[in-house]
């Protein structure tokens, strides 16, 4: 009878029975690599395998049954490897790991696919620095993107206040042959420098650079044009005062209005547009001014003797005269005149002929006169700045504008614009200049104390 076997030893790795009958071990049993990554491998098979019977003879038509161990790779000597960790690995602080692909793995014959990566996907640019030997698209730069819009906004503003320094400082060149349009923008030149706080402003409203930079060229040339003007420059002193009034031949109270004048204090008044009123004025006036003396429409009334009246001829009728007046300073020569008003017609515009003709008779007239302390008074119906007056303009000087504070003006009484009313002189020395409260003329009155 045969000794039966010895039981193997579980340390010991299966037999796997040789010869033909052997059976191989098929795909079913093979176990991937990928799914060792996933699950822990099963445990060794620890069973005692049955002892093969050594008297019985196989029959060479059975099917031997597989061995469920027969197609585990041999188990090497020594203890058994460590388990992998299928526990997930603490996050870094830095940045978090992708999670373990649990995707299963493709056959090894079949080529892989990439497979999307949620977390590393291309995103849309925002500032990350581009991959190595990528080209970067030209990104805006948002910092100074918006710095040339400051200077391109407020184009029409920056024209506007460019055309405003044209006009400021080449009102000269303006003509006159059309509608006497060079007189009309010099009558109110003063007020061009409106423009200056108007377009400042527009342009800080716009944020446009440009347009402020602009504005500076035509503020700086109204300020050297009437800068000096706005100063205050009168002074205590002077040995004769003088007002000059257009009255209004339609005054509807010459009694009050001429009171008022006499309040005033002058020591010489001039009187224009005398008409219908004009007894009412002597009368009232007679008691203040025991010397005057009227040509047409213009008088003249003084505390000091007046003689050597004449009329000065400007114009078809009376509207200039010449007197001396005999201070106690000494003789002064005083012109009154009172010039042509400026016409406008829808055709042909302002119409200024006739007061420029009168402007030019006056001035020959000036130039004839031998005596050096001569004033100068009277309703011109322009303003100094005016070309047309030049005639008279430049041959005197404004006692506003050497004594005065401001512009001075004069016309219209409810809301004047423009200086129309002066006292110019030569020989004598302005010390101060002013305008008086409004009476019922549509004019105001206008004062200066002069040394002599």
């Amino acid at each position: 009878m045969a000794t039966p076997l010895d039981a193997p030893s579980a340390r010991q790795a299966p037999t796997t029975p040789a010869g033909p009958d052997a059976t191989a071990p098929t795909e079913a049993d093979a176990t991937t690599p990928a799914e060792a990554d996933g699950a822990p491998p099963p445990e060794p098979n620890t069973r005692t395998a049955p002892k093969p019977d050594a008297g019985a003879t196989p029959d060479a038509d059975a099917t031997p049954l597989p061995n469920p161990d027969a197609s585990r790779p041999p188990k090497p000597d020594g203890p058994p490897p460590p388990e992998p960790n299928t526990r997930t690995a603490p996050k870094p602080d830095a940045a978090p790991l992708p999670e373990p692909n649990t995707h299963t793995p493709p056959d090894a014959d079949a080529t892989p696919l990439p497979e999307p990566n949620a977390r590393t996907a291309p995103m849309p640019n925002t500032g990350a620095a581009p991959e190595p030997g990528a080209t970067r698209p030209p990104q805006p730069d948002t910092r100074t993107a918006a710095a040339p819009g400051v200077w391109r906004r407020g184009r029409a503003i920056s024209g506007i206040a460019l055309a405003a320094a044209l006009v400021m400082l080449g009102h000269a060149a303006i003509p006159n042959q059309v509608g006497h349009l060079g007189s009309l923008v010099e009558t109110f030149l003063p007020w061009t420098g409106l423009a200056v706080p108007l377009l400042l402003l527009c342009a800080l409203v716009r944020r446009s650079a440009t347009a402020a930079v602009a504005v500076v060229l035509p503020a700086l040339i109204w300020c050297s044009l009437f800068g000096g003007t706005l100063l205050d420059k009168r002074a205590d002193g002077g040995d004769l005062t003088v007002v000059t009034h257009n009255v209004d031949e339609h005054n509807p109270h010459p009694v009050r209005t001429a009171r008022a004048l006499a309040a005033s204090g002058a020591d010489v008044l001039a009187l224009e547009e005398l008409g219908a009123a004009t007894a009412e004025y002597e009368r009232t006036l007679a008691g203040t001014y025991p010397y005057h003396t009227v040509r047409g429409t213009v008088g003249l009334w003084s505390r000091y003797p007046v003689d050597a009246s004449r009329t000065v001829d400007i114009a078809p009728w009376p509207r200039a005269l010449r007197a001396v007046v005999r201070t106690p300073k000494g003789p002064v020569t005083v012109f009154v005149a009172h010039l042509l008003s400026v016409r406008f017609s829808p055709i042909s515009g302002f119409t200024a002929a006739a007061r420029d003709a009168a402007a030019h008779r006056l001035g020959a007239a000036l130039r004839a006169e031998p005596r050096e302390r001569t004033v100068l008074v009277g309703d011109f119906n322009g303003t100094l700045d005016d070309r047309a007056l030049s005639a008279v303009t430049s041959l005197l000087r404004s006692a506003q504008s050497e004594a005065g504070a401001g512009f001075g003006l004069t016309w219209p009484a409810s809301f004047p614009v423009a200086r129309i009313d002066h006292i110019l002189v030569r020989g004598v020395d302005p010390r101060s200049s002013w305008t008086l409260p409004a009476t019922d003329s549509d004019h105001l009155p206008v004062a200066a104390r002069l040394k002599l």
